[in-house]
C-alpha cells in the first residue's frame, strides 16, 4: 500500500527547518542538520549593579542532567532534554528532545566563587556575580 504524504506535516517541517536556520544565523539555534541533536535554549540575560542574572528555559530537565560551566566571562550550559516514553503513536512533536548548549560571552568579569544555580518549574536561572574589577572613575584635570 503506498503512504500518503501530509502536505500540511510538510509545510510544518519546512517551518521548524526556516526557524532553526534562522535562529542559528542569530546565534541562538543551530540547526539539527548542522550540529547532530544540539541546540540552544531560550534565555533572558539582565544586568544588575552587582551581577548578571541568566535564565534559561529547559522544560522536563533535571538538575543532574545540567552542566554549567564558567570561563572568565563566557558561561557554556550544556544538558539533555531526554526523550518521553510512548505508548501511542506520536502524530507531532515541535518540542526539542536532545543535547543543548548555550554560550554566553558576558561583558564583564565575575566571581567564580559567588555563582548560583537553581532550577525550578523547568527554567534554569544562574546569578553571576560581579567582580569588584575596574570600574569607571572620573578624574579632575587640574591646571599648571
Amino acid at each position: 500500500m503506498a503512504r500518503r504524504s501530509d502536505p500540511v506535516q510538510q509545510i510544518e517541517n519546512v517551518y521548524s527547518q526556516m526557524d532553526q536556520l534562522l535562529q542559528g544565523f542569530f546565534g541562538q539555534q543551530v540547526p539539527e542538520s548542522l550540529a547532530g541533536t544540539r541546540w540552544a535554549a531560550p534565555a533572558d540575560i539582565e544586568e544588575t549593579d552587582d551581577a548578571f542574572i541568566v535564565q534559561l528555559d529547559v522544560p522536563g530537565v533535571k538538575p543532574e542532567d545540567i552542566d554549567v560551566e564558567l570561563r572568565e566571562n563566557q558561561v557554556r550550559i550544556t544538558g539533555e532534554i531526554k526523550e518521553k516514553e510512548r505508548t501511542g503513536v506520536l502524530r507531532r512533536q515541535t518540542r526539542p528532545v536532545g543535547r543543548f548548549e548555550h554560550l554566553i560571552a558576558l561583558p564583564g568579569e565575575v566571581d567564580p566563587d559567588k555563582v548560583e544555580a537553581t532550577l525550578s518549574d523547568g527554567v534554569l536561572t544562574l546569578r553571576l556575580t560581579k567582580t569588584g574589577g575596574p570600574q569607571t572613575r572620573h578624574i579632575q584635570v587640574k591646571g599648571g
